[in-house]
């Protein structure tokens, strides 16, 4: 039953963030690229006041996949970088953190392309 209720948060969490991304697509003017760009700042902004930690223990996945998790993560790197680098660790943290993600988006951004041509349609 508790994993039930573990999918059942995750699936309720994640299904909010996307709700709130769709709404932000039909009834606003603001461009996808600006939509990503407000969740990952909105992340590092909820985890810097103490609200998105919660929330990650409660619905894991559901929290951490989406890119406010993204934001998290990077408010993390940073966090754990300037307790172990100092001021330093502002610089390098948040990358430390993040850098299996963003290698694997590059990785299989590359490995696309190789197979899938774009184009205007």
């Amino acid at each position: 039953m508790e994993m039930c209720l573990k999918y059942l948060f995750a699936f309720l969490v994640g299904g909010v963030i996307c709700l709130i991304g769709q709404v932000l697509i039909d009834y606003t003017k603001l461009t996808p690229a600006r939509i990503l760009v407000t969740y990952v700042v909105a992340g590092v902004a909820l985890t810097a006041i103490g609200v998105y930690e919660p929330l990650v223990k409660l619905a894991g996945a559901g929290a951490t996949v989406p890119l406010t998790g993204f934001g998290y993560s990077l408010a993390m790197g940073v966090r754990d970088g300037v307790k172990e680098y100092g001021l330093m660790g502002i610089l390098s943290g948040g990358i430390t953190a993040t850098s299996a993600g963003i290698t694997a988006a590059m990785f299989f951004g590359y490995l696309m392309s190789l197979f899938f041509k774009s184009g205007d349609k």
